[in-house]
Parts: C-alpha cells; structure tokens; sequence
C-alpha cells in the first residue's frame, strides 16, 4: 500500500482522500484499485469537456498540472498513450524518433481506444492504461509533468476530473506493469528554427 503524505491536496485544493466519493459514481472500479492500493485521490465532476481550451476553467479552479493526453499508433500498428503537461506543445512531427516508434504516428482508431484503454473518443486519460491487461499499449509521459507533485486526469470519463500524487500516479502505473517511458515532448528551439524534428 502507498502511504498518504501529509498535507496532499487536490482539486479546489481540497484535501486527496482514500474516500473519493465523486470517483466512485463515475469510474468504480478505478475507485476500487485505488483505494486497495491506499492511493489517496480527489474527483471534481463536471460537464463533459472535450478539448483543453474547453477545459480553461477547471485548469484555474483545480490545483496542480492538468494533462492532454494522445493515443497514437505506429506504422507497425504498435500503440502509445502519450500523456502531456497541458501546455506542451507536442512535436507530432519528430515524436516518433523520441519514443522508439516505427515511421510516423498516427491516431489510434475509436475501436482500439475502447478495446486498449477502456474509453471512448475525448475521455483519454493516463488511467486508462489500468485496463491495458495485456500490455499492448506503451505509456510515455512528458517530463515536465515529473516537475509537478499533484497530476489531474480525466476518470475515464471526460466528466470528471481526478487529483493525484504524482509517485501515486506512478505507483500505480507499477502495479499494472505499466514503466512509463519518460521524455521530452517537445521540441527544441534549434529544431523548429531549422524545421528538423529529430
């Protein structure tokens, strides 16, 4: 089990609690894994929100770093849940040579989202790799999201928003076999001045 660091707050600053009412009426048993684990977490419901512009709002009510998150595959059909501070300007362009991928990525398709992930179009999240039992899917985060100590995800539903620890969130990830690949995201200055990517 994770133990609670004193002092950990969440959405609306809030304490996180092991008692996350909101989490378990919108993804129970996300609730239930967390919760067998002592992963302290907190839940704002919400109306949906689809995109991070439509999602401003919560960004300033909601403390900490608040994630975008891709669902990409490969040439070779290997499939990767990128998951992004907010304010990354993701290099679609060259990502593929920073994650290991085979030729350019593209999107992932509605289907595998739901088969891989367990979610639909605009609810992609960094706990959906919980249900990636087979370990189909590579997770890579952003390394500016390691800066920051409270990670807000979607909870599997893009009517919520979740508030948890960053080493809980990794904890997680742990439990499920899920070592998160670890990189930068975007690209460098140099690189978009001279239109290389890789």
């Amino acid at each position: 089990m994770v133990g609670q660091a004193d002092g950990e707050t969440g959405a609306s600053g809030a304490a996180l609690s092991l008692d996350d009412e909101a989490l378990r009426a919108l993804a129970p048993a996300l609730a239930e894994r967390l919760a067998s684990l002592g992963i302290p977490t907190r839940t704002l419901q919400h109306e949906p929100v689809f995109t991070v512009d439509e999602s401003q709002d919560l960004h300033r009510a909601i403390l900490g770093a608040h994630t975008k998150n891709l669902f990409l595959k490969d040439k070779k059909s290997r499939l990767f849940l990128v998951v992004a501070e907010h304010s990354t300007a993701v290099d679609l362009k060259g990502l593929h040579t920073r994650i290991g991928a085979q030729g350019r990525l593209s999107f992932g398709s509605p289907e595998q989202m739901r088969e891989r992930l367990g979610v639909e179009p605009g609810s992609v999240t960094a706990f959906g790799i919980v249900n990636d039992g087979e370990g189909a899917v590579t997770l890579v985060l952003d390394e500016r999201l390691l800066q920051h100590d409270i990670l807000n995800c979607h909870p599997l539903t893009n009517r919520g928003t979740t508030s948890i620890a960053r080493d809980h969130l990794l904890a997680l990830f742990a439990s499920v076999r899920h070592d998160p690949l670890v990189v930068r995201l975007e690209a460098d200055t140099a690189e978009l001045a001279s239109g290389q990517t890789s």
